[in-house]
């Protein structure tokens, strides 16, 4: 159970081989999360785009599929993630894919500059997601959209024993936050068995 714990420890913050390994896991693992998610967003052509906490920068790819001239811009804390991420995305690097360094709750982006903001299984690891969630509306453009996809956890999940720091949000719960943080138009998708789409727009 020890290193099973300590694989899934690197959700929050991969590092060294282990973290390589489970960036791997979350670039397909996450895939059909993903692909479904952003089904729910309205993606046009030539958006400028944002995932915070990329990983290993599968998103970004999916993003720019959606939106032909499009700009996608990834997030991580880790900096281990951000090489997999620019790794993964070098034939575009600094032309529609740019990637770097940072926290959600200091995003280092100009006021509205974002037409979509998605974070793809992060937000539970997320410090003082309401302030992160002011960020994320601060970097939207009015009318733009912010998209959370997640598997769903219960508060009470086995995962917060085994993954340390992260905490266990109800797709309700991320909804009732959006609305208190001045999203609108905010919407709850579910697919079963655990798939969840958390939607607002900011006004």
């Amino acid at each position: 159970m020890g290193k099973t714990n300590n694989f899934f420890s690197q959700c929050a913050h991969p590092q060294g081989r282990m973290g390589r390994l489970m960036l791997l896991f979350m670039n397909h693992g996450h895939a059909s999360l993903t692909n479904w998610g952003l089904s729910f967003a309205n993606i046009r052509d030539g958006m400028t785009m944002l995932d915070i906490g990329c990983g290993g920068g599968a998103t970004l790819k999916r993003l720019l599929k959606r939106s032909r001239n499009g700009k996608a811009f990834g997030i991580d804390i880790s900096e281990e993630s951000v090489a997999k991420a620019r790794e993964v995305n070098r034939s575009l690097l600094d032309k529609q894919v740019f990637v770097q360094q940072g926290s959600a709750n200091k995003l280092p982006y100009q006021n509205g500059q974002f037409d979509l903001v998605t974070a793809v299984e992060t937000v539970y690891f997320w410090p003082d997601l309401p302030n992160c969630l002011q960020e994320v509306r601060r970097v939207l453009k009015p009318g733009g959209q912010f998209v959370i996809m997640v598997e769903v956890l219960d508060s009470d999940s086995k995962w917060t024993d085994i993954v340390k720091g992260m905490t266990a949000y109800p797709p309700e719960q991320l909804m009732k936050m959006l609305d208190d943080a001045g999203f609108v138009n905010t919407a709850v998708h579910r697919k079963k068995p655990s798939y969840a789409a958390i939607l607002g727009v900011n006004p």
